[in-house]
């Protein structure tokens, strides 16, 4: 006689902190997404092909930033790091990560500027996109 075998439904939480910030994350990426595309509409649909993977993570570097821009006003720059029996301050990894991605990021957004046509940057969002990235760079 064939035994059935049976399921065991594991519960999960439904939400813990790793899920909200994740799905926080994602409407900052939604958002940022949404305004980088009204910047760009305007491009021909050539330039447009090009220009959808750059605004793609253009929205997901610009939500990284924030979240570790996060972990680092929390948690300082400088952190007790522990290994065995020694025990050092260090920089904090997180300010690694930030320093890293926000060169990536201007230099994402400048080829995204650069792509516009003269003088419509102004018109529709890019001027707020390098003061953001001034912003982060000092």
């Amino acid at each position: 006689m064939a035994r059935k075998k049976s399921t065991e439904v594991i519960d999960f939480p439904v939400e813990d902190s790793r899920t909200s910030a994740t799905e926080e994350k994602a409407k900052k990426i939604k958002t940022e997404l949404t305004r980088l595309k009204k910047v760009f509409k305007d491009l021909p649909e050539d330039k447009r092909k090009i220009v959808d993977g750059l605004i793609q993570e253009a929205a997901f570097m610009r939500a990284t930033l924030e979240e570790t821009r996060g972990i680092i006003d929390r948690e300082g720059v400088i952190e007790l790091f522990e290994q065995g029996v020694q025990r050092f301050l260090r920089e904090h990894p997180a300010t690694k990560v930030y320093a890293s991605l926000v060169n990536r990021y201007s230099a994402v957004i400048k080829q995204l500027i650069d792509l516009l046509p003269d003088n419509k940057g102004a018109d529709n969002g890019a001027d707020e996109l390098m003061e953001f990235v001034k912003k982060r760079m000092h």
